[in-house]
């Protein structure tokens, strides 16, 4: 991911907080003057993060829009009862393979495996990816929480794992993830068994759709478990590859990011702009 990409992302968290300041939708040059930026230079950041005008991308940052998203592209999500141990999914045009972590395993804290780390470059701001030889076990996005945190909250869920920065060794998958490159990316997760089944329901929520925690209650066969799944939600290891972002409040509120809303809005836009809603 090029080194601009920290830019990129930071001028888009900069102009989410202009238009949350704005009592109405800001002109090009406006928010560009805001900005302390050339309306063409401005113009030309959108274009190269999400391919929209900054106007059409107001649409996208607004916070009625999240209410458009569960209105027009709400997923409903099969029920599954059972929860098993692998599986496969699409997240845009990337295809996922995934595993999960023996319950031994789990409850050793990973004692005995080894946990590469590295940080890279994200549409989303800096980002922090974990991994051993059978997937990425997490990612976190620090452009709100600050890169310690990141790194300490991660650390938390394998207290007992052997921790190696290497970030050559992730890189192929990274750079999938985010957008370089097309294949595929192995994930390892790491967690109780209903927590593995909401991840797993969250990956059959079709890119550029949403859906609501009470409809994920269902979908995991705990109806009335909503806090519970919302809890699931929240501990989701690997951000963005299992898309937590895309679980909204039913009155069409965004709800908590476990990173920060910021980045969770970006997202939900950046995904809005590629499939054209």
């Amino acid at each position: 991911m090029e080194q601009s990409d920290r830019y990129h992302y930071h001028v888009i968290a900069r102009a989410i907080e202009l238009i949350n300041e704005a009592p109405e939708p800001m002109s090009l040059d406006r928010l560009s003057d805001a900005m302390k930026m050339s309306p063409a230079h401005f113009q030309r950041i959108f274009s190269q993060w999400v391919g929209v005008s900054p106007k059409r991308y107001q649409q996208y940052l607004a916070l009625g829009h999240a209410r458009t998203l569960l209105k027009e592209r709400f997923s409903t999500l099969e029920t599954s009862a059972s929860v098993g141990l692998s599986g496969s999914g699409r997240l845009h045009d990337l295809f996922i393979r995934w595993e999960a972590m023996s319950p031994g395993d789990y409850a050793r804290g990973a004692e005995g495996l080894t946990i590469r780390w590295g940080w890279f470059e994200s549409p989303f701001g800096p980002a922090l990816v974990m991994g051993t030889d059978r997937g990425i076990c997490g990612i976190a996005f620090a452009a709100e929480t600050g890169p310690e945190p990141a790194m300490a909250d991660l650390v938390a869920r394998w207290p007992d794992a052997t921790y190696v920065e290497d970030p050559t060794a992730l890189r192929a998958w990274a750079e999938t993830a985010f957008g370089i490159g097309a294949g595929e990316v192995p994930i390892l997760l790491s967690g109780r068994p209903l927590q593995i089944k909401v991840w797993e329901a969250l990956l059959r929520i079709p890119s550029g759709h949403v859906t609501t925690y009470s409809e994920l209650a269902h979908a995991v066969g705990n109806p009335k478990a909503v806090r519970a799944v919302g809890t699931a939600v929240g501990r989701n290891p690997v951000s963005f590859l299992i898309p937590c972002h895309r679980v909204l409040r039913k009155s069409g509120e965004l709800g908590e990011y476990h990173w920060g809303a910021p980045v969770k809005r970006a997202i939900l836009a950046w995904e809005s702009a590629r499939t054209g809603l």
